[in-house]
């Protein structure tokens, strides 16, 4: 018998669900705030993101053209795919959090304890200083 409590996390259609925008139950938010907020959260939606294309650039690896052309192909679609998921990683992780029912803030946790941090530093360094 193990002493840890089970992990909840969605099946295969929640899941699908989840990715497509519906909310998981609500015993499944440690798991959501895991999913969006923990580690490898970049990572995830990027490989989510990219894995439907996956079929679409594998075709065109088999076109029958000079490998530049193909290798082109892959890259004017793949490229602009990666960098605007990336970039609209913020906004996707506020909308899972806010549709699961958490707080949609918790997005921003990690720059908003580096920042309080760097003020703490400034404040512990020149918070003495006389005012001119």
């Amino acid at each position: 018998m193990s002493s840890t409590p089970e992990r909840a996390s969605p099946g295969p259609v929640a899941f699908l669900r989840y990715l497509g925008g519906r909310p998981l139950p609500v015993s499944m938010r440690d798991w959501v705030l895991r999913d969006v907020v923990g580690p490898g959260h970049t990572r995830r939606y990027v490989t989510r993101g990219v894995l439907p294309l996956v079929p679409i650039l594998v075709a065109f690896a088999f076109i029958p053209t000079p490998l530049i052309y193909r290798v082109c192909m892959i890259a004017i679609l793949l490229i602009p795919l990666v960098y605007f998921q990336i970039a609209l990683t913020p906004f996707y992780r506020r909308h899972l959090l806010l549709t699961n029912g958490l707080d949609p803030e918790l997005v921003s946790e990690k720059k908003q304890r580096r920042k309080a941090a760097t003020k703490a530093d400034y404040d512990a360094i020149y918070g003495d200083r006389p005012k001119p």
